[in-house]
């Protein structure tokens, strides 16, 4: 069986959009009607006309796309993708540190669950984080639940203050300062660019800190040939098909996210053909979570 002509076939039928991450594998970025950063994908699920979107992602991204459109069925095709950087964080603790902070706002990396998101003021995404925080009519914010974005936005906005939560993205902390030290020794010319998620140390050493799409745009746009790229390696597959004449380096052979990598072709078209593994929250948790949503796409502007 022909797993891409049948999932272009099924899509057809079923008015279905298919949305991948950056970090998903080539073969599904591929097949994909859209892809892109949190950002992008979450206004491309909201303002879609399609009925059915299968989103290709952790599952996050995909309650975001329910939260944004309780009329459409989304499916995540691989179910058990989840992000344990999002699990870092509970709604109830964050309730317990609002109470402590009666004064500051709760802004809430979209990388966090439906029911942290209930009980935040605002989200945000890594390539909209400093402008929506200072839109904020307030001085003081939590930041939740990544440590190391907080910590660059502070560093971009050093008039606010920022109360950081204890997490972080187990893929970004893996990378080691002398790991990149000894890449940009070895590759001459080379432009280091850096996801927000990275450990100050590490950031501390690129050229240039940003999104994921950020980063894809400032290759495509650079003279230079030559790039480190400090982020998961999903991204080479798109960095490379629109710069065919430039290299990408990644350290140690690569950065892998294992949960963004569970999503399969199979997988992709046995939710269209079975309508399965389809995302459901509950009404009241959802309108909660809704407001900080929409309020983050109200602040981006």
């Amino acid at each position: 069986m022909d797993l891409v002509n049948e999932i272009k076939r099924l899509k057809k039928e079923k008015n279905a959009i298919i949305l991948a991450h950056y970090y998903q594998r080539p073969e599904i970025q591929e097949i994909a009607d859209d892809i892109g950063d949190s950002y992008y994908l979450s206004k491309v699920a909201k303002d879609c006309p399609e009925q059915t979107i299968v989103f290709c992602g952790v599952k996050f991204m995909a309650e975001s796309a329910k939260i944004l459109s309780p009329h459409k069925t989304v499916l995540l095709p691989a179910y058990d993708a989840g992000c344990p950087m999002a699990d870092m964080a509970a709604a109830e603790d964050v309730v317990k540190l609002k109470e402590k902070h009666p004064n500051a706002k709760v802004v809430a990396y979209i990388n966090s669950t439906t029911e942290v998101k209930a009980v935040t003021d605002v989200c945000c995404t890594s390539s909209n984080a400093v402008n929506i925080i200072t839109n904020l009519d307030t001085d003081e914010i939590i930041f939740l639940p990544d440590k190391n974005l907080g910590s660059f936005i502070q560093e971009k906005i050093p008039n606010k203050k920022m109360i950081l939560w204890n997490g972080f993205c187990i893929t970004h902390k893996r990378l080691q300062p002398d790991e990149i030290i000894k890449a940009k020794e070895s590759i001459e010319n080379v432009i280091t660019l850096a996801h927000p998620e990275c450990e100050k140390e590490v950031r501390d050493l690129a050229d240039f800190v940003g999104s994921t799409l950020e980063i894809l745009n400032y290759a495509t746009a650079s003279d230079n040939k030559n790039f480190l790229i400090l982020t998961e390696e999903g991204i080479m597959h798109q960095l490379k098909k629109q710069n065919p004449d430039k290299k990408f380096y990644t350290p140690r052979g690569g950065m892998m996210c294992v949960n963004m990598k569970k999503t399969h072709l199979k997988d992709v078209y046995e939710a269209l053909l079975n309508n399965q593994h389809e995302i459901t929250i509950d009404e009241d948790i959802r309108l909660k979570a809704y407001g900080s949503l929409m309020e983050m796409h109200r602040l981006a502007k």
